[in-house]
């Protein structure tokens, strides 16, 4: 069977069963186990630390009653940045490369915070689609722009998590190819491929912490615009 570079983002089965569950399930075996201490080692200091300060950037914006979604903008930033950097790993899938998981967690969290802005504030929430001062003529067409760039909020956030992550895994196999490729013919050019190819993944090791802070910021302000 000829392999193509898009295989690796093909979701590995087992007897026919998709093991992208698993994938998914995976990264919550990185976190400590509940003890009877709050810190038990520098590991769980390290990590109450991240979660603190990413708890604390995401919240500062929102008001107090916004700060009820605390745990799941938390748990999802744990999730989309702990998902993504095992997924640079070699022999290894990821999940989020996935147009399809990354729609269901955009999707019904932002109509989570769309509904959210309904029901507490329905004036200013749809006052969002008509701006202060819009000419009489101009406001069917800003109310049609309006909604259409409210209703790709989702998409935009899905796919801007998909393209990144998979644009620089297609990069990695790439030029890991060309490296092993050129190995024999010109060894020269081949370590030059190779030191580029440890800071390209240098560089998506940082692309993979900051979509994941991304998409969950751009939720919260989302949140913040509806409360």
């Amino acid at each position: 069977m000829n392999m193509t570079f898009f295989d690796q983002f093909t979701s590995p089965t087992l007897l026919g069963i998709p093991l992208i569950l698993i994938s998914l399930l995976f990264p919550s075996l990185l976190l400590p186990s509940p003890k009877t201490r709050w810190i038990t080692n520098r590991l769980t200091t390290l990590q109450t630390w991240l979660l603190h300060l990413i708890t604390k950037q995401l919240m500062t914006p929102l008001n107090k009653k916004s700060h009820k979604w605390a745990p799941i903008l938390t748990s999802l930033m744990m999730l989309l940045l702990l998902t993504n950097l095992l997924g640079l790993l070699p022999y290894t899938f990821t999940p989020t490369t996935q147009l399809s998981m990354n729609m269901a967690l955009a999707f019904p969290l932002w109509l989570a915070t769309l509904l959210t802005g309904l029901r507490n504030q329905p004036s200013i929430s749809l006052g969002h689609l008509l701006p202060e001062g819009t000419p009489t003529p101009l406001i069917p067409i800003l109310i049609m722009i309006e909604t259409t760039s409210l209703l790709i909020r989702p998409l935009a956030l899905g796919v801007r998590l998909t393209a990144n992550l998979t644009a620089g895994h297609l990069l990695i196999q790439l030029i890991s190819t060309a490296a092993i490729t050129l190995l024999p013919i010109m060894p020269s050019i081949s370590i030059l491929t190779t030191s580029i190819l440890l800071l390209l993944t240098i560089l998506e090791v940082a692309v993979a912490m900051i979509q994941a802070y991304v998409f969950v910021l751009l939720l919260s302000l989302y949140l913040q615009e509806n409360t």
